[in-house]
């Protein structure tokens, strides 16, 4: 099986911090492949095709991903999905497995923590919010954070919109304590 893309978005948002305006800013990033559902309208067990065609969308979009975030080192991540209304929200989870992820955690340099996730069915329009947190341990406090997307023609009723959030640092101003980005070198990703 091949996925059919039909539409790319890409968001950006860039934060200054008002209290230290020397400090790195802010940035978010989240693309989406708008991608054609190939089981609408029907109910199938087996997603496996689906899964395993994930791989090549997943490369693409790590490429994309590091392309928009430019200069700035990817310290955190999500990932989202919308199944149109003909879909499953499980075809949107079928997308978003590790055989997807794998290439985005090569594109981005690495990850040992799980990537937080959101899935649901919704008509186009629908906003999502993507959950973030440190790409190497999850226990990251200040990297506890999330970004909403807003897809104004996406997803049809046979689309799912896949969706990739990536940002170069915590929350700014963030102050609620624990484990500290630059202090889990060498940990693994559940620390």
């Amino acid at each position: 099986m091949k996925l059919q893309t039909r539409k790319w978005f890409s968001f950006l948002e860039h934060h200054i911090d008002p209290s230290h305006e020397q400090s790195v800013p802010l940035r978010k990033v989240a693309v989406v492949a708008v991608v054609e559902n190939p089981y609408a309208g029907r109910q199938v067990e087996d997603l496996q095709p689906m899964i395993a065609a994930s791989e090549e969308l997943g490369r693409e979009m790590g490429r994309l991903l590091v392309e928009t975030m430019g200069p700035y080192e990817i310290q955190s991540y999500g990932k989202a999905g919308i199944a149109g209304l003909d879909g499953e929200q499980e075809h949107a989870n079928a997308l978003l497995t590790t055989i997807f992820a794998n290439p985005v955690r090569d594109a981005v340099g690495g990850g040992k923590a799980w990537i937080s996730s959101f899935t649901k069915r919704a008509p186009p329009g629908t906003p999502i919010d993507i959950p973030l947190a440190s790409k190497d341990a999850l226990y990251v406090r200040s990297h506890y954070d999330g970004m909403t997307v807003l897809l104004p023609d996406a997803p049809l009723p046979d689309e799912i919109a896949v969706i990739f959030c990536v940002a170069n640092r915590g929350r700014i101003d963030a102050r609620v304590g624990g484990l500290k980005f630059e202090d889990m070198k060498g940990q693994d990703g559940l620390v």
